[in-house]
């Protein structure tokens, strides 16, 4: 039994297209019957949908976004997916698992009620500050210093507030964090699939950017031949290690990830039952690589790296994430300069443009670079985009 789910924020049309030209059945929830499924889409109703998982040893599930795991964790208790979703979905939890793993990793769990009160001196310094359960980034700040704790809470709280309303509780809940040590070196966003036996199918790795070492934002994210051959095998087995704990089977992931400078490799995060948010990392594999991670889960295939990367040389494919760092209020926002954007790129592949007065960000960019004009993304990667904004 397969079922998608598709839901808020966003659904592109290349995951809209999938679900109908392949006949994938998709719960017929509200929210997915606003989102203009196309015509011809094979809509499951939700009774029917309880119905097939319930009687289902191993459901396959995919989400196009976090928003539906609340109605999975409602509806198909009797399942084992509201249990090993919070896994994953609970960073706390998430490390508790993990611990027998990586029995040297330092955290802690704290409410949000206890954050004033922290002894900031005592912690591992510099350390990673973060809900216990978020989403894109949002809450999650890097502390140097003892000093730097109370500016970090003030900053996180003051973030938080404005995206509370914007999603539901098992998407981002701000009543309890996370105080980890930081994590060193070389980050990495993983799409990848646990089959029916539970063995890991990886199908996208990027190499998140950051410009500088305290910036912890979502903004570069670039695959390429050598990232997906130097990476496939080593993710592949540490993407074994975590199902094995976990006990997953049936079960798509976005993996965040760093290797340190003694090269182990530890998680930042699973997601479960999705690939990469508002549908950009499964997107951009079907623009870079030519197959489509979606058709992948759901017919349980497997890529041929080795005949996909053939004649990819000197080529990076990014995912850049147009946030709004300006510190402008979205709602004081009247332009945001999209041409002006598109032109300092070489070959943009695809704009999507978000509404900002809603959402913290501006939209999302695809591109293709050659390797030899990697400055275009060194340029976008340190910019806080006041250059494109008119208020």
């Amino acid at each position: 039994m397969t079922m998608f789910f598709a839901d808020k924020p966003y659904i592109s049309d290349f995951f809209k297209k999938t679900l109908r030209d392949h006949q994938i059945p998709v719960v017929g929830t509200q929210v997915a019957q606003e989102l203009g499924l196309l015509p011809g889409t094979r809509i499951l109703e939700e009774k029917e949908a309880v119905d097939l998982a319930g009687k289902s040893i191993k459901p396959r599930i995919y989400c196009s976004s976090e928003n539906s795991l609340g109605w999975i964790s409602l509806h198909l208790q009797k399942t084992s997916l509201p249990q090993k979703i919070r896994h994953f979905k609970d960073k706390l939890r998430f490390r508790e698992l993990t611990r027998e793993l990586f029995p040297d990793f330092v955290f802690q769990g704290v409410s949000s009620a206890e954050l004033d009160d922290i002894q900031a001196e005592k912690l591992p310094m510099p350390c990673i500050l973060k809900p216990a359960v978020g989403f894109f980034s949002m809450g999650v700040h890097r502390v140097n210093a003892p000093q730097e704790w109370p500016g970090t809470v003030k900053t996180i709280r003051a973030e938080i507030e404005k995206v509370r309303d914007i999603y539901p509780r098992e998407v981002m809940d701000a009543e309890r964090f996370v105080i980890e040590q930081c994590i060193t070196g070389d980050e990495f966003a993983v799409d990848a699939y646990y089959d029916a036996a539970g063995k890991p199918v990886v199908l996208s790795i990027f190499n998140h950017i950051f410009s500088s070492d305290s910036d912890v934002s979502d903004r570069v994210y670039t695959t390429s031949k050598d990232i997906i051959q130097d990476n496939i095998r080593e993710f592949t087995e540490f993407a074994a290690k975590i199902g094995k704990v976990a006990g997953i089977e049936n079960f798509p992931v976005h993996i965040e990830l760093r290797r340190q400078q003694d090269g182990q490799i530890l998680p930042i995060e699973v997601n479960p039952l999705r690939f990469g948010g508002w549908c950009t990392t499964p997107d951009m594999t079907f623009q870079a690589w030519g197959f489509n991670p979606y058709l992948c889960f759901y017919e349980q295939g497997r890529p041929d790296w080795e005949a996909i990367l053939r004649g990819k040389e000197g080529r990076l494919y990014s995912i850049i994430v147009l946030d709004n760092s300006t510190g402008i209020n979205g709602q004081d926002i009247a332009r945001f300069d999209y041409d002006r954007l598109l032109a300092g790129f070489e070959k943009p592949l695809e704009l999507r443009r978000m509404n900002w007065k809603h959402y913290p960000v501006f939209g999302f960019l695809f591109t293709e670079t050659r390797e030899k004009n990697y400055q275009e993304l060194e340029y976008i990667l340190k910019s806080d985009f006041k250059e494109f904004v008119e208020t």
